[in-house]
């Protein structure tokens, strides 16, 4: 009997494990002895597990940070990689969000595709190759993670004692193929504010944004000034003549600048309306005399202003197969004595961070500003003709029948937490992305779809 087939006979012992595993909620908690991440993710580790050896597959769980099931011998092994911790729940779900319900054909719950369903299809896709008496030539590894939205800590644990796959996939994006995912940088600009305005109008703080990696959708100022009817007026002028949505009233002694942007994610800056940089326009146009402020302010304005693809900070990187880079200042906090201004800025697949950083710090020389807290992922990025994007190619097309055209994104997936691993699914082309949204949901046909995409991908990795 062909895989396929086999995959079907598993497809209610396929439903009933997704819906099992969706039950425990494994959202990060406390560390607990032997559960560095909390109860909830060692809970769904070790259920996965038992439902793995229940099938017949070897299973290691190491120390509770990531564990894996295993089938064949040899010293290389094609992996799978997956996560089974999940974002909260949060609010407005019709469907209890760890019920794991049924309804129209749809199992509703949190992690349902982000990436609980996903990983155990790749789970079942495996048993129904062993049950099909397919010969491979060397061993696969179904990895099951449990720290992935909270910064993959549990695959540094694993990399420190395992050797990488020789190739493989994670289950955690879309199809159908992510061969190319952007450089990240996200870090702090700070700078001490010495040189106060001796004038009459001066800022007494600006707050706004919430993550590095969103479009800040609000910023407000706090502006002492002799004339507060002055201000609230340039400020009505300023909004009419730009299409900026700012607003300006009086509170105490301050008058509080209120800009209102659009929120979007950091990857995709240009669809958004970012609040702190119209508020820095507005606030360049003030009479505030010399100060260190003023000078960031215009430093901001002269070069970033609305761009989102770092031309005028003369970063404006870019390749044909990722497009240009993009440039996201997403949180400021100024107060009177110290600036802090976080950005995420990620660069085109075929650059370098150098490429990134060197014409950067030539822009910041001399300016007081320095930079703090500089965290960054590689860019991944596997070329067209690379042995494994043909591989996932020639499957997807064959199980789909739709060209199986590749991708490459701003944001990063799971792929760039391993060697030799990209992103494949399990979102079809179409189909919307509840990854992290109330009401999450994956099809059981998309699941059994899933299963059988990969069992023939693992097939053809490993044969």
């Amino acid at each position: 009997m062909d895989i396929n087939s086999k995959v079907d006979l598993l497809k209610e012992k396929l439903v009933e494990a997704v819906q099992d595993v969706v039950r425990v909620k494994s959202v990060e908690g406390e560390p607990k002895a032997g559960m560095p991440f909390g109860e909830g993710p060692a809970n769904a580790l070790e259920l996965v597990l038992t439902i793995a050896s229940d099938l017949g597959f070897k299973v290691v769980n190491l120390d509770n940070y990531v564990g894996y099931a295993e089938y064949g011998t040899g010293e290389e092994y094609v992996g799978v990689l997956g996560h089974l911790d999940v974002v909260p729940e949060g609010s407005g779900w019709k469907y209890p969000p760890y019920a794991a319900e049924i309804h129209d054909g749809k199992i509703y719950g949190r992690g349902t595709t982000d990436d609980k369903g996903p990983i155990m299809s790749a789970l079942f896709g495996l048993k129904a190759l062993v049950d099909s008496g397919a010969t491979l030539s060397k061993k696969v590894r179904v990895i099951f993670g449990t720290n992935e939205e909270s910064g993959s800590k549990e695959l540094e644990y694993y990399l420190a004692r395992e050797k990488p796959p020789i190739s493989g996939f994670t289950p955690d994006a879309e199809y159908p193929i992510i061969n190319g995912e952007k450089g990240i940088t996200t870090f702090d600009l700070v700078k001490e504010l010495s040189v106060k305005s001796e004038s009459e109008i001066s800022i007494e703080y600006i707050r706004g944004g919430q993550k590095s990696n969103m479009v800040p959708d609000y910023c407000e100022a706090g502006v002492k000034a002799d004339l507060k009817s002055s201000v609230i007026e340039s400020c009505y002028h300023f909004a009419e003549r730009t299409g900026y949505d700012l607003k300006a009233e009086e509170k105490d002694d301050l008058v509080i600048i209120k800009a209102f942007g659009i929120s979007a994610h950091g990857s995709l800056p240009e669809l958004g309306k970012n609040a702190i940089m119209e508020l820095f326009a507005f606030l360049g146009e003030l009479d505030l005399g010399k100060s260190d402020i003023l000078d960031l302010i215009n430093f901001f304005n002269k070069y970033v202003g609305l761009e989102t693809n770092g031309e005028s900070f003369g970063i404006g990187l870019e390749d044909e197969i990722s497009g240009k880079l993009s440039f996201n200042l997403g949180v400021v906090n100024i107060d009177e004595d110290k600036a802090i201004l976080a950005l995420n800025i990620r660069y085109p697949v075929t650059k370098t961070y150098e490429e990134l950083m060197n014409p950067f710090n030539e822009k910041i020389s001399g300016t007081g500003m320095v930079i703090e807290n500089m965290q960054h992922q590689e860019p991944l990025y596997f070329p067209e003709d690379h042995e494994l994007i043909k591989t996932l190619q020639k499957v997807y097309t064959e199980q789909t029948g739709e060209e199986a055209k590749l991708l490459s994104i701003g944001g990063g997936t799971y792929a760039k937490e391993m060697p030799n691993i990209v992103a494949f699914g399990p979102i079809f082309p179409g189909k919307p992305d509840l990854d992290h949204q109330a009401n999450e949901y994956i099809e059981i046909d998309d699941l059994v779809a899933n299963a059988k995409i990969y069992a023939n991908t693992i097939l053809e990795l490993a044969k």
